[in-house]
């Protein structure tokens, strides 16, 4: 049976929260017997859910403002 787990890929200091903060990915392994790859089904970011609490526009991975990624410098 394949499972899936959120993996982080990489780590930056977000500005809008004030703490490091890690993009995830949402990666799915197949079963053993299977000679697939793993897969990555979704993005997120660790602080996502308290920078839309915020009330400001924030970043992509929030889902808030789609023309900012901060993760795009590291």
């Amino acid at each position: 049976m394949s499972t899936t787990n959120w993996q982080t890929i990489k780590v930056c200091w977000c500005d809008h929260v004030s703490k490091d903060v890690g993009l995830e990915a949402n990666v799915v392994f197949p079963a053993d017997i299977l000679p697939d790859e793993p897969r990555v089904i979704g993005h997120r970011c660790s602080e996502a859910f308290a920078c839309n609490l915020d009330g400001r526009a924030s970043c992509i991975w929030a889902g808030t403002n789609p023309t900012f990624d901060p993760f795009s410098a590291v």
